[in-house]
C-alpha cells in the first residue's frame, strides 16, 4: 500500500515540497517515482530532519547503527531472498536510468519477470536483465567474501555489459572522454597499471568503509577502463563491498543523478571526496533504517 507526497506531507505535517525532497534525496525507505509523482509506502516512517545538524556524525551513527542491526536476530534466508528481489528491480531501474534507459520502474519490473515491453529497445530490455545477473552474481560474491579482483570486477561487468558481447569483461582499447566532465579517463596502455594500483591502495586503506567506497568508486570512474557500463559496474562493486562487510546494498537514485556527477567533478576539480561520501552514506543510513525497522516489527 502506498500515499501520495500530498497525503503524506497531512500526515507527517510538513509541505508537499519538503516530502519531495526528502523522496528525491534517498530519504523515505520505499518511496520510488511514478510520473511526476511520488509512491511512498503506507507505513514508512518520518524521517529526522536533517536541515538541523545533528551532535552526532552521519558516519557515527552508521556505525552505532550497524551494530545495533549486527546484535539483532538474522534475517531468515526466505526475508533476506524478498528484500534483495524487491530491492534488485528498483536498483536496476535507476542504475540503468541514470546511464539513459529508457524503461520506467514498472516496465524494469515487467521485464525482469520475462515480459517484452512494446517500442522500447532490445538494448534496454537486455541492460536491464544483465543488471539484475549481475546483481544476482555480487549477491552471491558477497555471501561467499570473494575478495575484490580484476578478475571479480571483469566478471561482474561481464554480465552487465549484456548487448555488447565482444567487449564485455575486457578493458578498453581506444581512448575514451566522458562529455562534458572536467576529468579524462586514463590512456587505455594504463588501464591495468592504474587497476592493480587502484585494489592495492583499497585493500590497504584503513578509513571508515563508507570513505573508502566513496574514494574506491571515484577513482575507478575516472580510470574508466570499460568501453562502456563504467557506472553500473561501479555501483554493483560499491555493493559488493557493503554485503561483504555485512551492510545492506544502497540504491543511487536517478533523481539524485545531478547531485552524483557533480560529487565526481567536486574530487576532480577541487579535490574533495565530501559531496560522494555524503552522498552514499545518506543512502545507506536510511538503508539500516529500514533494515532495523523490519527487525523490530
Amino acid at each position: 500500500m502506498y500515499m501520495t507526497a500530498k497525503e503524506a506531507a497531512a500526515k507527517w505535517s510538513v509541505s508537499d515540497r519538503r516530502i519531495r525532497v526528502l523522496c528525491s534525496g534517498g530519504k523515505i525507505a520505499g518511496a520510488y517515482q511514478e510520473g511526476r509523482g511520488w509512491k511512498i509506502p503506507i507505513d514508512a516512517e518520518k524521517p529526522a530532519d536533517g536541515r538541523f545538524k545533528s551532535k552526532e556524525s552521519i558516519l557515527a551513527q552508521i556505525d552505532r547503527k550497524k551494530r545495533e542491526l549486527d546484535g539483532r536476530r538474522a534475517l531468515t534466508e526466505g526475508e533476506l531472498e524478498r528484500l534483495n528481489e524487491e530491492f534488485a528491480v528498483e536498483y536496476t531501474y535507476n542504475s540503468d536510468a541514470i546511464e539513459g534507459n529508457a524503461l520506467t520502474l514498472r516496465e524494469t519490473d515487467l521485464v525482469l519477470r520475462g515480459f517484452t515491453i512494446e517500442q522500447k529497445a532490445l538494448k534496454d530490455h537486455m541492460e536491464a536483465v544483465g543488471h539484475k545477473e549481475a546483481f544476482d552474481c555480487v549477491r552471491a560474491l558477497a555471501k561467499e567474501k570473494a575478495p575484490l579482483t580484476e578478475r571479480v570486477i571483469r566478471q561482474i561487468h561481464y554480465l552487465v555489459l549484456a548487448d555488447k558481447k565482444d567487449d564485455r569483461g575486457v578493458y578498453r582499447r581506444v581512448p575514451v572522454r566522458i562529455m562534458g566532465a572536467y576529468h579524462e579517463p586514463v590512456q587505455p596502455n594504463q588501464i591495468e597499471g592504474k587497476m592493480e594500483r587502484l585494489l592495492l591502495d583499497y585493500a590497504a586503506s584503513e578509513e571508515h568503509i563508507v570513505t573508502r567506497l566513496a574514494r574506491f568508486h571515484i577513482e575507478f570512474e575516472g580510470i574508466h577502463p570499460f568501453i562502456d557500463g563504467n557506472g553500473r559496474t561501479g555501483r554493483l562493486l560499491v555493493n559488493l563491498e557493503l554485503m561483504k562487510a555485512g551492510y545492506p546494498p544502497i540504491d543511487v537514485k536517478f533523481t539524485d543523478r545531478v547531485a552524483y556527477f557533480n560529487a565526481f567533478e567536486e574530487y576532480h576539480v577541487k579535490h574533495s571526496l565530501s559531496a560522494m561520501e555524503s552522498l552514499l552514506a545518506g543512502y545507506l543510513n536510511a538503508r539500516l533504517d529500514s533494515y532495523l525497522k523490519i527487525l523490530q516489527d
